[in-house]
């Protein structure tokens, strides 16, 4: 491999990519950020390899998907318009398809906007986020989201696993860890005896499932331990909070990650109009003007389903002097919070990918380069005394707060002498090198798509709910250590708690919290809203009409705008290679050729490509076509505004077609809209070049 790090040959002499003896050490892959700091270099295809991951989609992998044979088609089609059970598996060796299409789906919520990076890259992987990363509130949501499915799951999960050690429920599991734990105290080897423990967990991984044997989250009792009734009155999934019913896996998880944001704002949008139900008077006979008047937390609530952001001021709130000091500086903040929040995400993703890593990435490499940082604190416990040990962290506390003076020279010289120290001192640079977030993941096996000219096919789509019945319980979802019972638990207990009762959902912690919760609209509310909702139809189809006319004389907006509002049953089918978009109004299709010399992406309004393709063609004469190599910037815009948006999926229950800024290296912007298929053509663009991207 040639700039993406040493590599070693193994017995059959094929190069196996990230396994030199380097990588085990926790040293940075580049010191350029630090000794060549203007260096630049650019790549234009996969196969100049220029980060690990593009050299992971090119590596001849053991075992092999659908996406990882050889093909002889320019692009073969794997199933981009079929249903789920159509579509071969694996499309990816050694990986299930729901967990490709579950990696898929949330790459595409989060990845909004990349630009090309040609400084060396942390880690040797890109698609980093940027320091200076783009703020909009729906790009929080969207944050706070990933955070909850990532790190707060991920936390609850641990915190029902030590609530069951301590219930004594599963009594022989419970036994053997407090003997250990008691004959360790015993002979002064707690130390010793928690590294050892560590070691084990990262370096063998059937360990953790006896030590830590399986359980849906759900089905656990935060507080006993034992087990309970699933918050959504059904084990409908494995890994979820609720245990609600889902069509896809990890679908559970995002709903519910969508009602954790939803949720917290409405607390706090309630709290901020001063609703307290408890000093309402007693609903007369005959009614009461409050029941005339909408509940304005029903209403932000509903603005919250919309991504809106509603806020609202008290009377004389112009002449409060601190309003808009204080807006401000919340509105300031909200970007560093916003990328806080996401180092943390990513971090904790890249820890649990070097626990239990997904090829292609090393299997081992990883975990050993861990457990080996553990192992000096297996060697010092053993000598090192708790007296020592209290010495020294009272020594460097005390440092820590008067040693000032020393701590800013010494930092000053460093920031002199080496500008960008503290880039090769993060753990993505040493503990973690290589190890990847699942965006990272995500963009590697989409280039392996590309790689091998088989182009991932997106989530398939189901419309229908999630059926209502508890899910299939394995013994890889829910076990127990040696002989006993899982949690405890008789087949007719668990069987009990996992069918679906309809009250459960339902259940709060007392009449207060049913009170503040509670939505009280009112009889003549659902007049007015159905009022209001069938003059702003009305209205949205008098502008989407007059769009027409509008961009007939040129108006670049209404341009943009034409055809973003797609039938419900419209026919969308388009992909891996044609896609049905706009160009500054005008329908066609964009296309992607590989086949020639330079791959390229472009746009043609010949109308025949929807039936013959585009493939091998001479006759299209594009009104533009891109070097995918010299795509500088890929961004995602709305076919609406977000107010819009919001109206036209109320009033007409229809989905608003997105679109895609491409930026090439010269600087020339080309906006394409409409595109049913964005986020599939967005990662297509993506994948398919040598670029090294920065998220936005």
């Amino acid at each position: 491999m040639s700039s993406a790090g040493e590599t070693v040959e193994d017995s059959s002499g094929a190069a196996a990519v990230g396994t030199s003896l380097t990588d085990l050490l926790p040293l940075p892959t580049t010191t350029q950020p630090v000794s060549e700091p203007e260096k630049q270099e650019a790549a234009n295809s996969l196969a100049e390899e220029p980060t690990l991951s593009h050299a992971l989609a090119m590596d001849d992998h053991d075992e092999k998907g659908l996406a990882q044979q050889y093909h002889d088609d320019e692009v073969v089609d794997l199933g981009w318009n079929e249903q789920k059970n159509h579509i071969a598996a694996p499309l990816v060796g050694g990986m299930n398809n729901d967990d490709l299409w579950l990696l898929i789906r949330r790459f595409n919520k989060q990845i909004y906007h990349v630009r090309e990076v040609q400084n060396a890259v942390p880690g040797n992987l890109d698609l980093n986020v940027a320091d200076e990363e783009e703020f909009s509130p729906d790009k929080l949501r969207a944050t706070v989201e990933r955070f909850y499915m990532t790190v707060i799951i991920g936390l609850l999960a641990a915190v029902k696993h030590v609530a069951r050690l301590r219930s004594w429920r599963e009594s022989r599991r419970t036994a053997g860890f407090c003997t250990a734990y008691f004959v360790a105290w015993i002979l002064d080897l707690i130390t010793p005896l928690a590294a050892l423990t560590l070691i084990t967990l990262i370096v063998y991984p059937p360990s953790r499932g006896f030590l830590f044997p399986p359980a849906p989250i759900a089905l656990v009792d935060s507080k006993s331990g034992g087990m309970q009734k699933p918050k959504a009155g059904v084990l409908g999934s494995h890994d979820s909070a609720t245990g609600a019913p889902e069509n896809h896996k990890g679908e559970a998880v995002e709903k519910e990650a969508k009602n954790f944001f939803n949720g917290f704002t409405s607390v706090v949008i309630t709290s901020a109009t001063g609703k307290h139900p408890q000093a309402d008077p007693e609903t007369p006979i005959g009614g009461s003007p409050d029941d005339a008047v909408p509940d304005p937390t029903g209403l932000a609530v509903s603005a919250a389903e919309a991504k809106d952001a509603a806020a609202g001021g008290q009377p004389g709130s112009k002449h409060d002097k601190t309003k808009v000091p204080m807006e401000n500086m919340i509105w300031n903040k909200m970007r560093p919070i916003m990328h806080g929040i996401t180092d943390v995400a990513d971090t904790y993703e890249r820890f649990a990918n070097a626990l239990s890593p997904t090829a292609p990435f090393p299997q081992d490499l990883y975990r050993l380069r861990l457990a080996g940082l553990v192992v000096p604190l297996l060697l010092v416990s053993f000598f090192v005394s708790s007296y020592m040990f209290m010495k020294g962290v009272t020594f460097g506390a005390g440092f820590g707060f008067f040693g000032d003076p020393v701590i800013t020279r010494g930092l000053e010289w460093l920031n002199r002498r080496y500008p960008a120290w503290q880039k090769l001192l993060e753990m993505r640079n040493t503990v973690l090198k290589g190890v990847p977030t699942n965006a990272q993941l995500t963009i590697t096996l989409l280039r392996i798509g590309e790689a091998n000219k088989a182009p991932l096919p997106p989530p398939p789509h189901i419309k229908e709910p999630p059926p209502e019945r508890p899910a299939e319980i394995t013994d890889s979802e829910l076990r127990a250590t040696g002989a006993e019972a899982p949690l405890n638990a008789t087949e007719e207990e668990l069987e009990a708690a996992m069918e679906h009762d309809p009250r459960t959902a339902h259940e709060t912690d007392g009449p207060d919290i049913d009170a503040a919760k509670g939505t009280k609209h009112g009889r003549k509310t659902s007049k007015i809203m159905g009022l209001f909702k069938g003059s702003a139809k009305g209205a949205v189809k008098a502008v989407i009409t007059g769009d027409a006319a509008r961009a007939k004389i040129g108006s670049h907006h209404a341009r943009n705008r034409l055809g973003a509002t797609l039938r419900v049953k419209e026919d969308l089918v388009s992909g891996p290679v044609d896609f049905k978009a706009r160009y500054k109004g005008h329908k066609g299709n964009v296309y992607i050729t590989t086949k020639s010399t330079i791959p390229a992406v472009a746009f043609s309004t010949d109308a025949t490509i929807e039936k013959i393709g585009s493939d091998d063609r001479e006759d299209l004469h594009p009104q533009w076509t891109v070097a995918i190599g010299d795509i500088r910037d890929l961004k995602k815009i709305g076919g609406f505004g977000w107010k819009a948006k919001m109206v036209v999926g109320w009033t007409l229950g229809r989905e608003v077609a997105d679109g895609l800024e491409i930026t090439d290296r010269t600087g020339t912007v080309r906006r394409i809209t409409a595109v049913p298929l964005r986020d599939e053509l967005f990662n297509r663009l993506i994948a398919i070049g040598g670029q090294k991207w920065e998220a936005w």
